[in-house]
């Protein structure tokens, strides 16, 4: 893909966002229903702060739980397709994309262009992770905004530490929510994780470089 292709693509993506951002509530052709964007959706400040960590992190493989409004899935594929992975598949999971968003995260992908960018699993995390882990996949960026009670989170996260290169970066929503907190703190304290940096309710965690030596023993309190 040339520059210019690249560009116009982009281009195409950004209408499609600022389009969202302008309206702030869209109308499913799907049912006919229509939808509040936001708070739903992250909010266009923390959309930004994610593009620019998959800018800054340069990942290959990337992963979401929770597509949601489709709002932080436009902002991977555009930090995707600014590094130059024109064959980037970005995996995201999304139970309810029917049912609770009248499938408008998919229709915001096909009207960006990056339909084909996006590899839609219609289930619950926790029944395409372990699949994944199994057939031996490993992807080096994740963006989580799933069901946010703590053992969702906990599970969502015990599958991302083996699922992603060691020293990826994980950026988790709703921070602030207690369930999510949690989590990331059993994730902190005993796999050595290390938060990067928080952004408004969104926090940026990094997985650890070192092997998990822990004895069977082993569990700091979180």
């Amino acid at each position: 893909m040339t520059q210019a292709e690249t560009a116009t693509r982009r281009a195409r993506i950004q209408s499609v966002i600022g389009r969202i951002v302008a309206e702030g509530s869209t109308e499913s052709t799907h049912d006919g229903s229509t939808h509040d964007i936001f708070p739903v959706a992250v909010s266009p400040e923390e959309a930004a702060w994610l593009q620019d960590w998959i800018c800054r992190e340069k990942p290959e493989r990337t992963i979401e739980i929770g597509l949601g409004y489709g709002v932080s899935a436009l902002h991977i594929c555009d930090g995707l397709l600014a590094n130059g992975c024109h064959d980037a598949k970005h995996i995201v999971i999304d139970p309810f994309q029917e049912k609770r968003f009248s499938c408008l995260g998919l229709h915001h992908l096909e009207a960006a262009g990056v339909r084909d960018m996006v590899e839609y699993l219609d289930e619950q995390s926790q029944t395409a992770l372990p699949r994944y882990l199994k057939d031996g996949d490993l992807f080096d960026f994740a963006f989580v905004d799933g069901n946010h009670h703590f053992d969702f989170v906990f599970v969502d996260l015990f599958y991302l530490a083996r699922l992603l290169r060691k020293g990826s970066l994980v950026v988790l929503d709703d921070f602030n929510w207690p369930g999510i907190q949690k989590a990331v703190s059993f994730c902190v304290t005993n796999l050595k994780w290390t938060i990067e940096a928080e952004f408004d309710s969104s926090v940026a965690v990094r997985t650890s470089l070192e092997p998990d030596k822990r004895p069977g023993t082993y569990l700091v309190d979180f």
